[in-house]
């Protein structure tokens, strides 16, 4: 059983470097593909890849870790579709994503390159996880690597597909509360405006400033427990307006999960998966 590290902070992010270790130190088989650069905000990218288009990559080093480490000029996703395509050797079986330097909860999950590549895990049927530590100084990385860890037993055992998104408060591990299952909150921990300077446009970022519910990611964290969340990225939506192989009728509307409609997982969740937890132990 191979575990594949990547993140969207870059090679040279303490965060994974930290994860690598730690993860190697439980007794896992772990590779590391990340990207050389910080690709933060890139969602499911892969980087427009095509055969007139070749990706650079390079051997890198992580101290203390054995493991094979890559350097890739792509995004997180991309790292993770060259794995799975077998580009370094055997495709993992579980993709571990992180550590972000700062939580991802929210509304941020449709554009973090830290999940993203956790959704490109799920869409080849892979368990993920995407991992995220608050803000602070000094920054908490082996805090979030040692709860990702403790939770790995839990993950490789759980269903394929699945995808978990982790924040973790920016303490000491004896300082966290524990892990809470966690609702994404219906904002960010930043707001964003865009404004043009010089023939550039400029995104200036401020803290939001609302009390999150309990029962969210950012309210968890903020009460001291480790979030965790559960998402499946890939979703139809279906309603009386129209089940498949009907005819459209635009005059009876469109089916949206904002008016209650039912959202349902692909097909391809449901189809067998090479990633079966009676083929492999968990270390």
């Amino acid at each position: 059983m191979k575990i594949l590290i990547t993140n969207d902070d870059g090679i040279d992010s303490p965060g994974i470097h930290e994860l690598a270790v730690q993860i190697e130190g439980a007794g896992y088989n772990a590779l590391v593909v990340a990207p050389d650069h910080n690709a933060s905000g890139t969602g499911t990218s892969v980087s427009g890849i095509a055969s007139d288009n070749p990706i650079d990559f390079e051997t890198a080093k992580i101290n203390n870790f054995s493991g094979e480490v890559y350097s890739v000029a792509g995004a997180p996703a991309f790292c993770v579709l060259a794995a799975y395509m077998g580009a370094f050797g055997e495709a993992p079986d579980i993709v571990v994503s992180g550590i972000n330097a700062g939580l991802n909860p929210g509304r941020a999950v449709a554009h973090s390159g830290t999940i993203g590549a956790g959704i490109a895990g799920q869409n080849f049927g892979m368990r993920s996880i995407a991992v995220s530590v608050d803000v602070t100084l000094p920054w908490h990385w082996s805090s979030a690597a040692a709860i990702t860890v403790g939770l790995l037993p839990y993950l490789i055992e759980g269903p394929s597909h699945t995808l978990l998104n982790l924040n973790v408060p920016g303490a000491p591990l004896e300082q966290i509360k524990g892990v809470r299952w966690a609702s994404l909150a219906p904002y960010g921990t930043f707001r964003g405006t865009m404004i043009q300077e010089q023939n550039k446009l400029v995104m200036k970022q401020q803290p939001t400033e609302y009390n999150a519910e309990d029962y969210t990611d950012i309210g968890t964290v903020k009460a001291g427990y480790a979030a965790l969340t559960s998402l499946h990225a890939s979703a139809e939506v279906w309603g009386k307006q129209g089940k498949p192989g009907e005819v459209v009728k635009p005059e009876v509307g469109i089916p949206a999960a904002s008016t209650g409609q039912e959202l349902r997982p692909p097909r391809a969740t449901f189809l067998p998966s090479r990633y079966d937890p009676q083929t492999y132990s968990s270390k």
